[in-house]
């Protein structure tokens, strides 16, 4: 089967060809200058590029793929969650076409492509399901932090998630009060590299707590009322890079910590992690450590897949399409689906 996969849940306009788990074009477009004087996304900038973006993107993917429009034997597109009306361009969009060939339509959780992207890899990508193991998966981003326990294949569980700030939004929330460039995460990440993660000792927020839930906004707070009390620590070149290197120590002790404690627990011998806040190289480098200290082996997103794109959507379309799962042309979005 060849299938046509497109993602518009927030700013990025992305648009695949998979065939038998095998990703033979993802391309993506993104609007990150377009909403950087902002500071942020503004929705309804994000879907007027969608709609400019979306053909233009679409013959991109089929031409890099070497295939036509004819070839396209199943569409899918990401339902939610996400920002409504760019759900409803990407979503709307390709269910037309699929309606106009008669083809077989599928929306698709992006939280959910997301769960299952680590097993995706090689040169070129392609989908490893005969390598899967049970998992405890972590899913951090700019909007969402969650661990999920992955028993078997499209069976999962929701263990925990955020109760405020998610940890890319503690990052990109903390590089604004910094004063630097959206999006603050990568950002922050190369100044940490040469900075002392021990400079500042900033709260880990429930990393001791029981339950498998997050919390961020106490760790912004942190970070804003030392400022206000004294604004010149980041006024150095040394002190900024000391400043993100302790904020990022913190997020990323929350995030390997958790995981793998959750992972202990429920007893699989294997932890996964996607999302934009995982291609961090402190969070990379720190769960690789802690998670061969604890007997488990690891299965990170590629940092292509981690942000937002259509080849995620559509692995996970073909192997929901082999179990024969369709949905109608007029599915409506979901912009708060819960995993």
């Amino acid at each position: 089967m060849l299938l046509l996969a497109f993602e518009t849940s927030c700013d990025e306009t992305s648009v695949a060809v998979v065939r038998h788990g095998a990703i033979l074009a993802n391309v993506v477009a993104s609007q990150i200058q377009l909403h950087a004087e902002y500071g942020g996304v503004v929705p309804e900038l994000a879907t007027r590029e969608h709609l400019k973006n979306l053909p233009l993107v679409g013959r991109a993917a089929l031409q890099e793929a070497g295939v036509s429009m004819s070839d396209v034997q199943a569409i899918a597109a990401t339902l939610g969650p996400g920002l409504p009306q760019a759900l409803m361009t990407g979503a709307r969009f390709a269910a037309a076409i699929a309606m106009a060939k008669g083809l077989p339509f599928l929306g698709v959780h992006h939280h959910e492509a997301h769960l299952y992207s680590p097993w995706i890899a090689g040169h070129p990508l392609r989908a490893d399901f005969g390598e899967f193991h049970p998992n405890v998966s972590l899913i951090a981003s700019g909007g969402h932090t969650l661990l999920v326990h992955v028993p078997a294949e499209l069976d999962h569980q929701v263990l925990g998630s955020t109760l405020d700030d998610a940890a890319g939004e503690c990052f990109d929330k903390v590089a604004k009060l910094l004063g630097l460039p959206y999006p603050g995460g990568p950002v922050v990440d190369r100044l940490a590299a040469d900075g002392n993660p021990a400079a500042h000792d900033f709260p880990r927020p429930l990393l001791r707590d029981p339950s498998d839930d997050f919390s961020f906004s106490g760790l912004k707070t942190s970070v804003r009322y030392l400022l206000d009390k004294s604004p010149e620590i980041a006024a150095t070149d040394a002190g900024l890079r000391n400043l993100c290197a302790s904020v990022q120590a913190a997020i990323v002790d929350v995030l390997v910590g958790k995981l793998i404690h959750a992972a202990r627990r429920v007893g699989v011998g294997w932890v996964t992690a996607s999302g934009g806040v995982t291609c961090n190289r402190g969070f990379r480098t720190q769960l690789a450590t802690q998670a061969r200290a604890a007997g488990l082996k690891v299965r990170l997103s590629e940092p292509s897949l981690c942000t937002d794109n259509a080849a995620m959507v559509g692995i996970l379309a073909e192997r929901r399409l082999a179990r024969g799962e369709r949905m109608g042309y007029d599915e409506e979005v979901r912009p708060g689906w819960k995993l």
